[in-house]
């Protein structure tokens, strides 16, 4: 007997819901989830928070609009659990008891304000089900969101052996580094400075240089290799598993990083609220590969969303 779950990831840049019906668990550990709805918001939630400490008012009122909006589509499709799992922005920020309440009152359950390792976990849960059979593991699994990047390694076997978080998202490195437009050559040697030290920390702590296969998730890497692939429109279908080479990230990466904003809009895949950011989230995906010896990295569309679908099962 399936079960219709609705799953919400908040991050740093953007909140996604995926309304889902889960397979019967007798169905097999490989067994799909199916679609019913999957939509994405730019609301950059994690506005100034890396300068500030906190949540910008104008933030949460972004948020909320577009949660509500989601909480009619969930009722609306008639979902029987919920699970909502807020990430680095609403970790890091002084007044999160404020989105916290903003949440219950619109959506009417708590978000949940996961720590960077159960995030972590999440992300690889929804990225290695259902992985090509030239995707040999064990997997590292990088999520680069907007406040921060997940690091995780393990096999569908064992699941998660080792994870960290690190706090080097798209979001996060622009607002630190990249105020340019296009962003000056210091300022990218100095976020390619910065990811560079958090990348080698991440590394010694979860044996990414020894994983067979690089998975990379969320809008930053996506996009990167929907450019890669010269797609004349956002295509998720072409996307979802597509492998691009080191080399083909770092040529993306250094054509975005010298465009203006402008010029990064008219590329036909970008989406509007992610052109500010692409440069940074670009860099680091190719300081990622570079420092962890990865020759290519294997894109997925299905990510922590899918890992929080996931959860809510049995």
């Amino acid at each position: 007997m399936t079960t219709r779950v609705a799953a919400i990831d908040c991050g740093t840049n953007s909140i996604r819901l995926l309304v889902a019906d889960l397979p019967d668990p007798t169905a097999g550990p490989e067994a799909p989830l199916r679609d019913l709805s999957r939509r994405m918001e730019i609301v950059r939630l994690g506005q100034g928070v890396d300068r500030t400490g906190r949540l910008a008012p104008e933030a949460i009122e972004r948020t909320r609009v577009a949660l509500a909006d989601y909480a009619a589509e969930i009722e609306k499709l008639g979902a029987e659990r919920v699970r909502m799992c807020a990430t680095s922005a609403s970790r890091d920020a002084s007044n999160a008891a404020d989105f916290r309440a903003m949440v219950e009152q619109t959506l009417g359950v708590p978000p949940e304000v996961v720590t960077g390792d159960e995030e972590a976990r999440l992300s690889f849960t929804g990225a290695v089900r259902g992985l090509p059979a030239d995707a040999r593991p064990p997997y590292l699994v990088v999520d680069i969101g907007g406040g921060s990047t997940e690091f995780v390694v393990g096999t569908r076997e064992s699941g998660v052996d080792a994870a960290i978080s690190m706090d080097i998202g798209c979001v996060r490195m622009t607002e630190r580094h990249l105020h340019g437009d296009p962003p000056a050559v210091d300022e990218v040697a100095a976020a390619q400075a910065d990811i560079t030290v958090a990348v080698d920390r991440a590394l010694a702590t979860v044996p990414g240089r020894e994983a067979a296969t690089l998975v990379g998730l969320a809008g930053s890497v996506t996009t990167v290799v929907a450019i890669a692939q010269g797609l004349t429109g956002y295509d998720p279908g072409r996307i979802h598993h597509a492998r691009v080479s080191y080399d083909q990230v770092a040529e993306v990466t250094a054509d975005l990083l010298g465009k203006t904003r402008e010029q990064r809009l008219a590329i036909p895949v970008m989406h509007p609220g992610r052109a500010d950011v692409i440069g940074a989230g670009a860099l680091v995906l190719r300081v990622i590969m570079e420092r962890a010896g990865m020759p290519s990295v294997v894109a997925s569309e299905h990510d922590i969303l899918d890992g929080i679908a996931w959860s809510l099962q049995g």
